[in-house]
């Protein structure tokens, strides 16, 4: 058997619980800087995400994209240069992103739940375990928390750095047995590839 089949027979298969980041590369297409989001590339992710869900698997699926839907909903030439510019974009666009994943998970009869998160929602112990709580009821009535940081509120001192590190922490919240980072980096790097 391949390394790549033994990996995921061992780990991927019996997974029952997975946690999936998605980054706005992935999502929006790069040709189209500040151009919204790609229906096509959505509609994929979700219909994979409810095949496990029909399969008896908990998701959580952790995304990026509310301060890219916000500029492209403000227009061309309104791009935020400054942190409340970009927290209003993220306002604008959080609603927007939730609307795209809500239309297509509805074509599977699965309801996506809003879920945004600071890091002080981590950090203390009582919000920790309410946000946990949250998300253990949601799996059990098969829903799927679309877990966002809540950019509209968070400042450069409070952020998680970047939702790579907030799906991290969600898989520790939620005892997830997978992790899997969907990203437009070609590769595994062991530094920065710039």
């Amino acid at each position: 058997m391949k390394s790549n089949e033994r990996y995921r027979a061992e780990h991927v298969r019996p997974a029952r619980r997975i946690v999936v980041k998605v980054g706005t590369n992935v999502l929006a297409p790069a040709q189209e800087p500040g151009g919204g989001l790609d229906e096509d590339r959505v509609r994929s992710l979700v219909d994979q995400i409810a095949a496990l869900v029909k399969e008896g698997r908990q998701v959580a699926l952790v995304t990026s994209g509310a301060i890219g839907c916000g500029m492209a909903a403000l227009g061309p030439g309104r791009s935020p240069g400054t942190l409340p510019g970009r927290q209003a974009a993220a306002s604008v666009g959080q609603g927007l992103l939730m609307a795209h994943y809500s239309r297509h998970f509805q074509r599977h009869g699965i309801h996506a739940a809003q879920i945004l998160l600071t890091h002080e929602d981590l950090d203390e112990r009582r919000r920790y375990l309410d946000a946990a709580n949250t998300i253990h009821a949601l799996f059990e009535l098969s829903c799927v928390p679309v877990i966002n940081e809540n950019d509209s509120i968070s400042t450069e001192e409070i952020k998680f750095g970047d939702n790579d590190r907030l799906a991290a922490l969600v898989t520790h919240l939620v005892r997830a047995e997978l992790l899997i980072l969907l990203t437009s980096v070609p590769g595994l790097y062991k530094t920065p590839p710039q």
